[in-house]
């Protein structure tokens, strides 16, 4: 026997600094004076200067459960008990923040169970305990559970006065309902046949195991029948307890899928594959997974199964709800991170937007060159022959007369710029888009915002390695004794002068990533699969498309801004600023040399985009680190679930409470305790038919 009572040891919750765990995510409990002043806002009751809820105000008003006028208190009365623990039909705030710290144990839907069928509050669960919350369920009264069978008497003695405790309770729940679907293929077949008609099947099925079911399975119960082991329309008890067994393992069968495509989620299997990876899990059986295939092939008549098809079968577990609960409350709030954190987050950032610019930087370096080179080919004002007539052209004489690795002249000072210019830029975004992003969206203006501070960001870092590299890669069309370097440029501009031309640099940067982030960011969306995931080749081609309109419509500013970066040489004409320039090139060029290189800027700006951001996302999957705040795109690896229409978390369900509502759906889902939710003889209200 336990020492203190159960209902003791809930009220001690309330002063533990407990959190709500779901794997390492954590949601911190309610704090106090929040807690009281929303407790204090739905308690009815006043005894003195102590406000009290009844069970009518926590679960209808507080969790908005049984909206109906005409409910059934008795289920309300019941379900108000669970937190409830001094059982005298009133709910006190010490009560109600100790079931708040219930919520955040891992174990919370088996303690909740448990408090739900310890009706006196002793810590303990009595066989009239559990009779009475029984035959209160919809289930007991549809198809009514043998008390007095051998099941109830291994657990609660041959004369039903023990009394069994939280841990052996959680076990009693757990095997009960696969008991109870014994029991009712017991009344079904009295004769003791081993079979059932497929009727029967039918509904047993939808009594007992509904919390189980999905549309698709509970439309084909009766079609699953004409198939199989059984012979015509008769069901076998093995087929029955084989096709129970299957629902209760379906993510276990997830994993046996996983297992045989290499955790590929499109891939067909057979029948044979998944038999064959089978053989290492002993809970599944052949005739499951013939059962298995045979609900399949009633949709698509491939006898082959894809990850699509299992989803659509599974039933809904009560963690995905509190998955999506968690995630929605780390979208809606800000989570306190210490320093140390988010300063290690910015330095993983950092580290991969390093190495994903020098990948994508180095995969079109030589374009980029090209790109300068025919930007900075002047006509009009100087006398001479034109050095490239095209892009091509100048590839193959730079190949010519500078070799092969002239075309990576500058590569250096380039790739040195790319750590702090992807660093800067990936994290201003990120910021930016984090203070418009609420309950997991964001406006497209806020986007556009935040794009357009990532651009003026990163001009800090890049106008400097941007006219060293520039200067770098002209340097080849003209021969020299003496060899130009990175250090010897530096020297001869000076500080102030490596921020020349940074006006243009900034009118090109700014407007480039407002164009490029948003037009990423959808492009990525829409090319996901059903299930919301992104392929490597997706991300490659949504990054190389947001780069065509985003590098294309900013070339002007890129011309006037090599045309103030590089040297003029002899006869050539000199800018004085950003206003000056244009007004020269237009006058003396016309309007078509403010789209010179354009070709090659998409080019060059477009993949390299699409390889660097492909890199980082696959970099975030390989190397994910959870640093508490908010996830980086990319950083899931493998499936992502579809996103189901989640209603928002109420303002007032703060702290455990934030879990209230999956918890109690949870009873229902895993365990088939289902109550009324109407009064008897309500006229229950019927959903108007579309």
């Amino acid at each position: 026997m336990e020492s203190h009572t159960f209902g003791h040891k809930l009220l001690s919750l309330f002063s533990i600094p407990a959190r709500c765990l779901q794997g390492v995510s954590t949601v911190k409990r309610a704090p106090t004076e929040e807690l009281k002043a929303i407790f204090e806002k739905y308690a009815s009751v006043s005894k003195g200067s102590e406000k009290l809820m009844t069970s009518a105000d926590f679960i209808r008003g507080f969790l908005g459960l049984f909206p109906d006028a005409n409910y059934d208190p008795a289920s309300v009365a019941l379900l108000g008990g669970i937190v409830d623990s001094s059982k005298d039909g009133l709910i006190s705030f010490p009560e109600f923040q100790a079931f708040e710290g219930l919520l955040c144990l891992p174990d919370a839907l088996y303690l909740t169970a448990f408090q739900l069928f310890d009706t006196n509050g002793s810590g303990l669960v009595s066989f009239e305990n559990f009779e009475n919350v029984m035959k209160q369920t919809t289930l007991h009264q549809r198809i009514p559970f043998d008390m007095n069978g051998e099941f109830v008497r291994l657990y609660f003695g041959r004369d039903k006065s023990r009394q069994i405790s939280y841990s052996e309770f959680s076990q009693f729940l757990h095997d009960f309902h696969e008991e109870y679907a014994k029991v009712a293929f017991k009344k079904y077949d009295p004769e003791g046949t081993g079979f059932i008609s497929a009727l029967d099947f039918n509904d047993i099925i939808l009594s007992v195991k509904s919390h189980l079911l999905t549309p698709d399975v509970q439309a084909n119960l009766i079609a699953l029948t004409r198939g199989g082991s059984s012979p015509g329309s008769k069901v076998s008890y093995a087929y029955f307890v084989a096709f129970t067994s299957l629902l209760n393992n379906m993510e276990l069968i997830k994993k046996l899928y996983l297992q045989a495509t290499s955790n590929k989620f499109d891939l067909e299997v057979t029948r044979e594959e998944m038999l064959q990876v089978s053989q290492t899990m002993s809970q599944v059986t052949p005739l499951e997974l013939e059962i298995l295939f045979l609900l399949v092939d009633l949709h698509k008549q491939t006898g082959r199964i894809t990850y699509a098809d299992l989803q659509a079968i599974a039933p809904d577990q009560y963690m995905k709800k509190i998955n999506q609960r968690l995630a929605a409350a780390k979208s809606a709030a800000p989570v306190d991170r210490s320093v140390v954190s988010q300063m290690l987050e910015s330095a993983y950032r950092f580290t991969l937007g390093a190495v994903a610019g020098a990948v994508g930087a180095t995969a079109v370096y030589p374009i980029d060159l090209v790109k300068t080179r025919m930007q900075n080919q002047r006509s009009g004002s100087f006398v001479g022959e034109l050095m490239y007539r095209n892009s091509i052209d100048c590839c193959k004489k730079v190949i010519r007369h500078e070799g092969f690795f002239g075309l990576y002249r500058g590569l250096v000072p380039q790739l040195m710029g790319v750590a702090p210019e992807k660093a800067i830029k990936l994290t201003t975004n990120d910021l930016v888009r984090d203070k418009f992003t609420t309950k997991g969206q964001i406006p497209l203006y806020g986007e556009v915002i935040a794009g357009a501070c990532a651009g003026g960001s990163q001009v800090v870092f890049t106008n400097p390695l941007e006219i060293v590299k520039i200067r770098l890669q002209v340097a080849g069309e003209i021969a020299s004794a003496s060899k130009v370097g990175a250090v010897s440029v530096v020297r001869e501009l000076g500080f102030l002068g490596l921020y020349k031309g940074a006006r243009a640099c900034a009118l090109r940067d700014i407007p480039f990533s407002a164009i490029y982030f948003p037009a990423y960011a959808h492009t990525k969306a829409a090319m996901a699969d059903e299930n919301g995931y992104n392929s490597p080749l997706s991300l490659l081609v949504s990054g190389a498309i947001a780069g065509i309109p985003a590098a294309s419509l900013v070339t002007p500013a890129d011309v006037i801004k090599t045309r103030l970066q590089v040297v003029a040489r002899k006869g050539q004409t000199t800018y004085t600023g950003l206003t000056d320039a244009a007004r020269k090139i237009w006058a003396e060029e016309g309007g078509r040399a403010f789209w010179k290189g354009a070709g090659a800027r998409v080019l060059r700006s477009s993949p390299q985009f699409g390889v660097t951001l492909v890199t980082y996302e696959l970099l975030q999957r390989f190397f994910d680190v959870d640093f508490g705040g908010s996830r980086p795109i990319g950083s899931q690896s493998g499936k992502v679930e579809p996103r189901a229409i989640q209603k928002p978390i109420p303002a007032d369900h703060i702290g455990g409470y934030q879990l209230a509502l999956p918890i109690f759906s949870g009873m229902e889902s895993k365990f088939g305790l289902f109550l009324p939710k109407f009064r008897a003889g309500a006229i229950v209200p019927v959903a108007p038919s579309q």
